[in-house]
């Protein structure tokens, strides 16, 4: 099992990416933080691990809160003695963020609130744990926006990843020699329900569809997978890396002419 002994804390784990990567690093061995802002989503996702003869807990957390973060790596500690994998995956996109004319402070501060200050308090509160680990991997998401900027208006979203982007190189060059690896996962678009509300005809659909290479939308257990390299000791040599998982449409689009 690829992450045998080691305990993943993932945030955003009741629903898409977190949700898949719960089970995938469960059945690979490591024992689930499962946290979310929604309880009854990661209590059924820690039971239906435990079911499977898994190990994992619930914990509800506001991720823009300093003491739910606090309190989430305390359980992790507490319930399984050490941490050794964040990933920080909690995040929104508020269907009022448009341009800069348009979309409201209020939504501004929101998106940031989750998407950057939730990263920065898991790691204000997750890197001590890591350190008192031994050391271990730490996972942001990001999004393929961060490099390229969204076909359509999302700013507040779009400068959130890439703050999240800016913040795990940093975060990877500080801690390199302490044991603890930080890497950007940047998901493409994908079939879940934060851009399927969106993208809710089929014309909108394939007005997207068409930007992505491989023609079709990514799959969150997808995205689980590479977490999971992220997360295991296959990824060993690698950290601050912006790691992309987008069905090429960044290769397109930042091709020079």
């Amino acid at each position: 099992m690829r992450l045998q002994n080691e305990v993943a804390l993932i945030t955003g784990a009741g629903s898409g990416i977190g949700r898949e990567s719960a089970f995938l690093f469960a059945a690979e061995g490591a024992a689930v933080v499962a946290v979310d802002v929604n309880l009854p989503a990661v209590e059924a996702v820690a039971a239906d691990i435990t079911a499977a003869g898994g190990k994992a807990i619930a914990i509800k957390a506001d991720v823009s809160k300093a003491a739910d973060c606090e309190a989430m790596v305390a359980a992790a500690e507490t319930t399984y003695g050490k941490l050794t994998v964040l990933f920080n995956n909690a995040g929104i996109s508020h269907a009022d963020d448009d341009d800069a004319m348009s979309t409201t402070e209020a939504v501004w501060d929101l998106t940031f609130a989750i998407n950057v200050k939730g990263v920065f308090l898991g790691c204000k509160y997750g890197i001590p744990a890591l350190q008192r680990a031994g050391g271990g991997s730490i996972i942001n998401t990001a999004s393929f926006v961060a490099i390229l900027g969204a076909a359509t208006p999302q700013l507040a979203y779009t400068a959130s990843k890439g703050a999240v982007l800016s913040m795990t190189r940093e975060l990877a060059a500080i801690h390199a020699r302490q044991n603890i690896r930080v890497n950007a996962l940047c998901p493409g678009p994908l079939r879940t329900e934060l851009l399927m509300k969106y993208l809710n005809t089929e014309e909108k659909k394939q007005r997207r569809l068409v930007h992505i290479p491989m023609g079709r939308f990514g799959e969150a257990a997808e995205i689980a997978k590479a977490a999971l390299y992220l997360a295991s000791s296959e990824s060993s040599f690698v950290t601050g890396s912006e790691f992309l998982v987008d069905g090429g449409i960044t290769a397109a689009y930042t091709t020079p002419l």
